[in-house]
């Protein structure tokens, strides 16, 4: 399986890019992964188009989708991994979210829960959650650790 987690918008915190590479670090045990900025939202859906090599299967976050458990995002992952070829990609956006067009695009429109989160920060928690859901498939002890 590999994975890639993208953003919109440049990194403005040291703190923030230095959490970033630590969870990219500690998912690349488990799976091929890959962070990316990217310039806008067109540059998202243009990885997930349908004429994009290699195509990616597009999970967006925003607020407005559905909120997982860390179980439930590990099953997720354990069964997009057992039946799909394509790489998966995860977005977070920028400041003002995703266009309704974007939403209607994704596979899956995912939420860190209903509280708002700063885009950078939305970025290290998706980071941390997508770690403990390969945790979990793989039954190490981070997760139980919580």
């Amino acid at each position: 399986m590999k994975l890639k987690v993208t953003w919109i918008g440049k990194t403005k915190e040291p703190a923030i890019q230095s959490l970033t590479d630590e969870y990219l670090k500690r998912l690349s045990r488990y799976v091929e992964v890959e962070g990316s900025s990217l310039k806008d939202e067109e540059a998202v859906l243009k990885l997930s188009a349908p004429n994009a090599r290699p195509r990616h299967t597009l999970v967006l976050l925003d607020g407005r989708g559905k909120q997982l458990s860390s179980e439930e995002l590990a099953q997720f992952l354990g069964d997009y991994q057992d039946r799909n070829p394509l790489p998966l990609l995860f977005a977070v956006g920028g400041a003002d979210g995703f266009s309704d067009q974007a939403r209607q695009k994704a596979t899956q429109v995912l939420s860190l829960g209903k509280m708002t989160l700063a885009h950078e920060l939305a970025r290290v928690v998706l980071l941390e959650q997508l770690y403990r859901a390969f945790t979990i498939l793989k039954s190490h002890p981070y997760h139980l650790g919580h």
